[in-house]
């Protein structure tokens, strides 16, 4: 399937051009003659999610130098360009047309395996009552299609849910009935948007972690600011483009994973998320952050690898006097901007006496900061 993306309008006569890269053609139409190299990759970052660092860009057996015009680098309407994508220079999950890796989990003999495990959860008296009594349900690696019902048997006996790894596509409503559930894992299943429902969720007060990792979610509802006793978020390794503004009311929330999706901004309520420790937003498509991060005075881990980050949040080594972890992999934030920003000094002494006392020898052994900033 072929994508187009325009220019921007200019009088004159503009230039369509093509562009191969990955085994298909990304036709960019309407460009200026006097637009550069660099606007041409920025045009085609979020197509390909190859960061224009990583990109080299070939014209008639010509590589093609940033700073110059189109016109200057002779590219005329209907020109072909090949783009090459250097390894590791990347945003979100690599390149648009790779594919996404499969789960650890054997679907062989799927139907024999699902029976047979359905039967053992069933008739195994001795299991429930081990649930029951310890509120500890572990159904991990199982090859479940559905929650089984002796789950719900548990009622109010179950603290915490294991069903991560299964086949899993459904969260019913029945899971309102577990009012005392304090941990749900549901990562690695086949849940979808509309295969949840929010409103049983919510409704389990007690709720402070949740994990839906690795399923295949593209959105989140408003409802997510109704989990008020929520402290670790997990919902990476979905196709999320963007988080509710919700999530802002989320006041006790202190883990928030939402890495490898295709988030493109962060809402600027995430600062209202004042109880943050640990923010992982790494191998999606974000090109800023809102200011408002400089509000997470609890802030301690920020990754921020594989984005098409220019700059940080002025205000965020100022105010975040916590943070002493800070991943900056195939971003596109120098050291020239860090050292510009308010605060760097006082991070980066802080990081480095965080990683002496950990005995944290890679660090340690290059004294520098080396979490992914371009050192020119």
């Amino acid at each position: 399937m072929e994508s187009s993306v325009t220019g921007g309008e200019d009088s004159g006569a503009n230039i369509s051009l093509s562009v191969k890269f990955s085994g298909r053609t990304i036709p960019i139409t309407n460009l200026s003659p006097d637009s550069t190299i660099k606007d041409l990759k920025s045009l085609l970052q979020p197509l390909t999610n190859v960061l224009p660092r990583g990109q080299k860009l070939i014209c008639k057996g010509k590589l093609l130098v940033d700073g110059m015009t189109l016109k200057e680098s002779e590219v005329a309407n209907g020109s072909r360009i090949m783009l090459m994508a250097s390894q590791g220079l990347h945003q979100g999950d690599g390149p648009i047309l790779k594919q996404a890796p499969t789960r650890p989990i054997s679907r062989a003999n799927n139907a024999t395996t699902l029976g047979k495990e359905k039967t053992e959860v069933s008739v195994d008296k001795n299991r429930l009552d081990r649930w029951k009594a310890t509120g500890v349900i572990g159904l991990r690696d199982y090859n479940l299609r559905a929650i089984p019902d002796e789950v719900w048997a548990c009622g109010t006996s179950a603290r915490v849910i294991e069903l991560s790894n299964n086949a899993i596509p459904v969260v019913p409503a029945k899971i309102g009935c577990l009012s005392s559930l304090q941990k749900l894992f549901l990562s690695a299943n086949d849940i979808l948007d509309n295969s949840i429902n929010w409103e049983a969720l919510v409704s389990l007060k007690f709720l402070t972690v949740l994990s839906l990792d690795q399923n295949h979610l593209t959105t989140l509802p408003p409802a997510l600011g109704l989990f008020t006793s929520l402290r670790q978020f997990h919902i990476a390794n979905n196709k999320l483009s963007s988080l509710p503004n919700e999530i802002g009311l989320l006041t006790k929330l202190e883990v928030l994973k939402v890495n490898n999706n295709r988030i493109s901004t962060m809402p600027t309520c995430i600062g209202d998320c004042i109880g943050l420790i640990e923010v992982d937003v790494s191998s999606n498509l974000l090109s800023e952050l809102p200011e408002t991060f400089g509000n997470l005075h609890n802030l301690k881990s920020l990754c921020l690898s594989n984005n098409g980050l220019k700059s940080l949040p002025s205000t965020l080594f100022k105010k975040c006097l916590q943070l002493t972890t800070l991943d900056l992999h195939n971003t596109e934030i120098t050291m020239d901007v860090l050292r510009q920003t308010e605060g760097w000094e006082s991070f980066d002494e802080r990081r480095r006496l965080k990683h002496q006392k950990q005995l944290d020898f890679r660090v340690v052994n290059s004294g520098a900061f080396d979490e992914g900033a371009d050192k020119s």
